[in-house]
């Protein structure tokens, strides 16, 4: 593909950058010096590095191993970003657009050397440059450890929507936390999981930029203040000359130490305040379990919203100084990203009345047209509350314009509803009596957003019926009957099929006729007339186990256990929790490993092989989830052992599943497990990942599973399980001790037996299933699971066959591009325009 905007057509010496408005000679002397774009020509980028090497790092020109290369290479690469986030940002300024600010606790960001190179089109110049001094890309990346910035798919997501918001031109920023440490780095020792610390920044981070001069107060307690420093990181858009950036706050103490009480000898008080500060961004996700932790988490979440929004009120009065508050809402849009930034609300009111002296009704009418929020869950437990006494405490002014806030909504409520006290107990946002008041946070979002939305089909439509139904019921008898919507999520091809699948991208490319998918994803409809090609199918199973390939060696480096990559590859990795069903995984695992045990050698010659592999990390609270980790461990190691199966099937639990090793495990899929109970999953975005790189899916009509079902044909997808609508009778059936299937009994059996390790160890993972305690209908669904296994054995085995749904299914994958996604939030809730930089070229 001919770039329309590749940074290496912008280093033309012909190409002058904006010059400065105005005439001003210091300013036209200075562009003068600098109006050009950086070269990259082989020659330009190999001195650039060593530049960097020597006069940024301080090392020895001659002699520099890898991770400083990388570093050189990465700071060499940042310079062209910054070239091009001035300029998009000094152009924002110019035009005055209407801007996004999208807050989200976590943004898994993953590596971004391979992943700037790609946007800006210089993957190439930058390979061949430093090949002619001895050093080789791919050892540059793998040099760069993941932003530890995110858990699972909320950062996942965010991060994704970066990338296209950028792609489309929007002036939106992402908002969060610059966390010293990740939530933990998942080791496993003798089968069980042990948390160390992810120190991602032990080595620095070279795509960062520290902007001292951008810092703003942040009060806890009443009076104690804390100081939020903005580091920038920059996101380029792919085949565009914008790049916007993700700007995450590090906390400072306001006085870095008492140097009274230091004098005094008093050392542990006389930083005490410093220390404060500095647990703020210390870890994602700090253990919640006591009430420090809660404490901590609060400050977390209102520290990063209030130095959000108070920067966004800054960018918004110096653009037009003068300008009235009261336009904020035609040049904002503020999305909270789930329940954690929500606080943001009552923050915003805050800052309109204290600091800009407006009244309240004039404050409330510009919060309500300013906020619009996600919600990403339909557990009861994952919508947060915080105990008052706690919010009193710690944000004592916030807590007061909270109880100020629900009065007058309950006062609004009354008068539409009546005075219903079930009614009025639902919609309130303060919830209990007494010590045991608490704050619903999901509720405060909803008063004070204009726009709700769900993130697919069917998380759409719980949220109305199941989860907020009294909203939806008042804001109707109000005649709003858009307020809730559903935007399906998606995901960005760039990194998750162009980066990470080089081999299916070209092919994808060759059918096509031209990368132009890349930014238009609906173009891979376009694979359906292949369908019967025996040459094309032929290549993307090539393909597949070149992915296979990679997936084993990685296995056999970092776990010392081979993998044979002709067997079937099963794979389920994602956050580790009851709904998700890992233990449902295991469990048939345990029943194919009983069944293939009882067979003779000559029946075991028609079993499909297969190699299963889970992954991901149970929060370090969560005991059951952990449990259910040593289970899975504790059968992989009788299995991967056993001579009468090992040939047959594998189970590999791979540690510390994370952005760059999920770039290797997703293209090797055959099938992947997207097994959560009907209604509990809001969307899932690996499933979209999965299919794009050409695996099928075995899964539940649940999430975004129903849309790729629409989209890629029924016939390229496993669905088995109780339905969404099924779910309150199974429930009833399964309390009321409806009979097993004997197959999970004898499952059940086999752990007791101590075939796995002491039983007692594995007690709490079977005690959650049952005497009626089968929350997740495990159960209930094993027999469906089982034969839904036994359909995709059988039609493994033809391979043809199995070729044609690959293709199909990955033909069907255009609507899940991020793009798509973000152009809807843009449509339909920010009413937010591209704002594309002028083409210097021009």
């Amino acid at each position: 593909m001919t770039r329309s905007a590749s940074q290496q057509e912008l280093s033309r010496p012909d190409v002058s950058r904006p010059g400065p408005s105005g005439k001003d000679a210091k300013k036209e002397k200075i562009w003068q010096l600098t109006k050009g774009y950086k070269p990259v020509d082989k020659e330009s980028i190999q001195r650039s590095v060593v530049h960097h090497v020597e006069h940024t790092l301080a090392a020895d020109r001659y002699n520099f191993d890898d991770r400083t290369a990388y570093n050189a290479v990465a700071l060499s690469v940042r310079d062209h970003l910054v070239e091009s986030l001035r300029d998009t940002k000094s152009h924002y300024v110019k035009e005055d657009p209407k801007r996004v600010y999208y807050l989200s606790l976590e943004f898994l960001m993953g590596r971004s050397l391979l992943n700037a190179l790609m946007n800006l089109d210089l993957e190439k110049p930058y390979r061949a440059a430093l090949e002619e001094i001895g050093y080789h890309l791919e050892d540059m990346v793998d040099q760069e450890k993941d932003a530890a910035l995110g858990n699972g798919g909320l950062g996942r997501l965010a991060a994704c929507f970066l990338d296209s918001m950028a792609t489309l031109n929007l002036p939106a920023w992402g908002y969060g936390i610059r966390y010293e440490h990740g939530m933990f780095e998942q080791r496993i020792k003798d089968g069980i999981q042990v948390e160390f610390p992810d120190t991602w920044l032990t080595h620095g981070n070279p795509w960062e930029i520290q902007r001292l001069d951008i810092t703003y107060p942040v009060t806890f307690y009443g009076s104690e203040k804390v100081m939020a420093v903005a580091y920038d990181t920059p996101i380029p858009g792919y085949d565009t000359l914008n790049t916007n950036s993700l700007r995450l706050w590090s906390a400072m103490p306001d006085q870095d130490i008492d140097l009274g009480k230091f004098n005094e000898g008093d050392y542990n008080k006389a930083l005490a305040a410093r220390q404060r500060a500095l647990e703020i961004s210390q870890v994602l996700y700090p253990n919640d379990n006591n009430w420090a932790g809660k404490e901590l988490r609060l400050k977390q979440q209102y520290f990063f919203v209030s130095a959000t929004l108070q920067d966004m009120i800054k960018t918004f009065l110096t653009a037009k100084p003068g300008r009235s508050m009261e336009e904020l809402p035609s040049k904002v849009a503020v999305q909270l990203n789930d329940t954690h930034p929500s606080i943001g609300v009552a923050e915003l009111m805050r800052l309109l009345i204290d600091c800009h002296g407006l009244g309240w009704s004039a404050a409330w009418a510009i919060v309500q047209k300013v906020f619009a929020y996600t919600n990403h869950t339909v557990l009861p437990e994952a919508l947060e509350k915080w105990p008052v006494a706690l919010m009193q405490s710690l944000l004592p002014r916030i807590q007061e314009i909270i109880f100020e806030i629900n009065r007058r909504w309950l006062n609004e409520v009354k008068e539409t509803m009546g005075d219903k006290g079930e009614m009025m107990g639902k919609l309130s946002i303060i919830e209990g009596e007494g010590d045991h008041k608490m704050v619903r946070m999901a509720n405060l979002a909803i008063v004070g957003s204009y726009k709700v939305n769900g993130v697919a089909a069917i998380h759409a439509d719980i949220v109305k019926a199941d989860v907020f139904p009294h909203f939806v019921e008042y804001y109707k008898r109000k005649g709003i009957n858009d307020k809730f919507i559903g935007v399906t999520n998606g995901v960005t091809c760039r990194r998750w099929m162009a980066q990470c699948n080089p081999s299916l991208s070209a092919l994808i490319t060759k059918c096509l006729g031209s990368d132009k998918w890349v930014k238009d994803l609906a173009l891979l409809e376009g694979l359906r007339k292949f369908s019967d090609d025996d040459k094309v199918l032929d290549d993307l199973m090539k393909s597949k186990h070149e992915n296979k390939e990679r997936l084993a060696k990685y296995i056999k480096e970092t776990m010392n256990i081979d993998v044979d990559s002709d067997t079937m590859f099963d794979i389920q990795v994602k956050r580790i929790h009851e709904y998700k069903r890992q233990l449902l995984n295991v469990l048939q695992i345990i029943h194919r490993y009983n069944t293939i045990k009882s067979m003779s050698p000559d029946q075991r010659k028609n079993v499909v092989k297969r190699t299963c592999f889970i992954g991901g990390k149970a929060a370090a609270g969560y005991f059951v989830a952990k449990k259910i980790i040593a289970l899975a461990n504790a059968v992989g190691s009788v299995i991967n052992n056993d001579p009468d199966t090992k040939d047959f099937l594998k189970l590999i639990f791979i540690p510390n599943y994370k952005v760059s090793n999920a770039q290797v495990i997703i293209p090797a899929n055959d099938i992947s497990e997207h097994i959560s109970t009907a209604g509990t999953e809001a969307s899932g975005t690996s499933n979209m990942k999965f299919v794009m790189n050409g695996g099928i899916i075995i899964g539940t009509d649940d999430g975004a599973n129903i849309e790729i079902k629409e989209h890629v044909g029924e016939e390229n997808i496993f669905i088995f399980g109780a339905k969404n609508e099924e779910i309150p009778e199974a429930t009833r059936r399964m309390k009321e001790g409806a009979a097993w299937d004997g197959r999970l009994s004898k499952v059940f059996s086999t752990i007791r037996s101590g075939k796995f390790g002491n039983p007692v160890d594995f007690e709490p993972v079977l005690n959650s299933i049952e005497n009626g305690a089968d929350r997740y209908l495990l159960a209930h669904d094993f027999a469906s699971y089982l034969e839904c296994q036994d359909r995709v054995d059988k039609a493994f085995q033809d391979k043809k066959s199995w070729a044609k749904k690959c293709l199909n299914a990955v033909a069907g994958m255009g609507f899940f591009s991020t793009d798509r996604t973000i152009q809807e939030y843009a449509d339909n809730i920010w009413g937010c325009k591209p704002c594309p930089r002028p083409d210097p070229r021009a």
